[in-house]
């Protein structure tokens, strides 16, 4: 039997089993709590903290646990993580691996070498602006998109609020309002350009890096082309766009883009956070990387959340994931997830070109909690969708204001769990709640570096999961290229297009 065909069969045998509720799962298991959650230690000092998974009020039982076991069976799964920690080829269709892992000590040993010294550059060249050796820095520009830009604005936002060694604005769009507005905030005489693209070509990037350098020399900034640092995988094609070699920060070519946070594309997270606590970032990591290699089976905790994700994606219909951070801190948690899950897994086809036989990666979307209480909650509550939620939260406030701020706040996204599940009924049909709908939630001790990067790592590892269980490649991203190349067809000119992009381009003043 093919692997194709095994997986198709513990595909068939998951369909089959009986589908209980919420409620009849609990009254039936009392040892269900302590069954499906899982805690994560983030270091041996007894004040280190933690990160606590709860699965309980979802709809995995032992059965099916373990009909999704014969699934990673059948799929290869532990084969699959062997190789993408031995950094063998996992990324099939561009013959890359992926190791994103060696950049936080985790992986092959030559590839773990090479991270560390690359990381020892950029530590050397973070440290000298900490100390003033470029001059007063006050600000960084950060221009990137995607990948480049996503994870350094979740980390900068979450981990530099109360303070920054350095004043952080992340710019990605090629709207020149979003550049405009970091130019703003910043002073040209104390502001150095962070240029973060894998290759160096990036259409959107380029644009913007090219008017910073304008906007630096415009205000009197003599050598613009030395206040930018580049952050990419090809440091000539840096070298040859003008920055100095001593400002160009490298990092592997194995290292995808919503990967790559970790590398040099950490950069501003350091410069903002300082280098001691980039590295606690990177310790979080790191500790779920060792969970999630050493760990089999349903203990192993992003591989159970990858059991959640598919019973609903793939077996109960459910279209989109919601994930909602009960912190303010993490308010860009839910975008930085939406790229790295959507642009994994947002495939059709198998690693071997078939045609994927079902669904694949939900669309994920989220908020922050309390707001979303008054804004989605309706729909989630009595609308006609099933939308598996994730709740994170943490038992830490962050705020110095009276307690009774996080206490509300956490209150509340205990409570949005239990109602979704238990419902309520009511002779007035318009006020009740069928309840029986599936959440999880991830408590952290407190929102610090650590704990972030262990946040971080463990839905990357999920996604991976997911995707060896559905036969996928999550490492390449073909679906972004289609409108690029149109786009430049349309720059390019002397191309029609059908009527309604015709008539657009006209109304724009772009027809040619």
């Amino acid at each position: 039997m093919s692997v194709n065909e095994a997986r198709e069969r513990a595909w068939e045998l998951l369909a089959g089993l009986p589908k209980v509720t919420l409620g009849e799962a609990f009254a039936a298991d009392p040892g269900r709590v302590a069954k499906l959650s899982g805690r994560i230690e983030l270091g041996t000092e007894q004040d280190a903290g933690g990160v606590l998974f709860d699965w309980s009020k979802t709809h995995l039982t032992d059965e099916v646990i373990a009909g999704f076991e014969a699934l990673a069976d059948a799929a290869g799964f532990d084969e699959a993580r062997a190789r993408l920690f031995a950094g063998e080829v996992v990324n099939v269709t561009e013959h890359r691996a992926a190791e994103h892992s060696a950049l936080r000590g985790v992986g092959k040993d030559a590839s773990v070498e090479e991270a560390a010294a690359l990381r020892a550059r950029m530590k050397i060249l973070v440290e000298a602006i900490h100390d003033g050796v470029l001059g007063e820095v006050n600000h960084l520009i950060h221009i990137g998109i995607g990948g480049s830009a996503l994870g350094p604005a979740l980390a900068v936002d979450a981990l530099a609020r109360d303070f920054a060694r350095v004043d952080v604005h992340v710019a990605s769009n090629i709207d020149g309002v979003a550049l405009e507005a970091a130019f703003a905030k910043c002073d040209p005489a104390t502001t150095l350009i962070a240029v973060a693209s894998k290759t160096f070509t990036t259409i959107e990037t380029m644009t913007n890096a090219a008017s910073a350098l304008a906007w630096l020399e415009a205000n009197g900034v003599a050598d613009a082309y030395g206040r930018v640092i580049a952050l990419t995988a090809y440091p000539e094609k840096a070298v040859e766009w003008g920055v100095d070699e001593t400002r160009v920060l490298p990092f592997a070519e194995s290292v995808g883009g919503r990967y790559s946070l970790w590398s040099s594309i950490g950069f501003p997270i350091a410069l903002a956070i300082g280098w001691e606590e980039f590295e606690e970032f990177l310790d979080g990591a790191a500790t779920v990387d060792a969970h999630f290699r050493d760990t089999d089976g349903r203990a192993n905790l992003p591989l159970r959340a990858a059991f959640a994700d598919l019973l609903y994606a793939r077996l109960r219909g459910a279209e989109t994931r919601a994930v909602f951070a009960y912190d303010e801190r993490l308010r860009l948690f839910p975008s930085y997830l939406q790229q790295l899950e959507m642009e994994s897994n947002g495939k059709r086809v198998t690693t071997e070109g078939d045609p994927v036989s079902g669904p694949t990666a939900p669309i994920t979307w989220g908020g922050v909690g309390t707001d979303g209480q008054h804004a989605v909650f309706q729909l989630l509550h009595q609308g006609t969708h099933l939308v598996p939620i994730d709740f994170i939260a943490s038992i830490a406030p962050g705020d110095a204001l009276d307690p009774a701020h996080h206490r509300i706040l956490l209150m509340n996204c205990f409570a949005q769990g239990a109602a979704l599940m238990a419902g309520q009924g009511s002779d007035d049909p318009a006020r009740a709640y069928p309840g029986d709908r599936p959440s999880a939630t991830i408590l952290v001790d407190d929102l610090d570096p650590a704990t972030l990067g262990a946040l971080i790592a463990f839905h990357e590892h999920r996604t991976f999961a997911n995707a060896v269980l559905m036969g996928i490649n999550p490492f390449d991203q073909f679906g972004v290229e289609l409108g690029k190349a149109i786009a430049k067809k349309i720059e390019a000119g002397g191309e029609r297009f059908d009527a309604s992009t015709e008539a657009l381009l006209e109304a724009a003043g772009l027809a040619r």
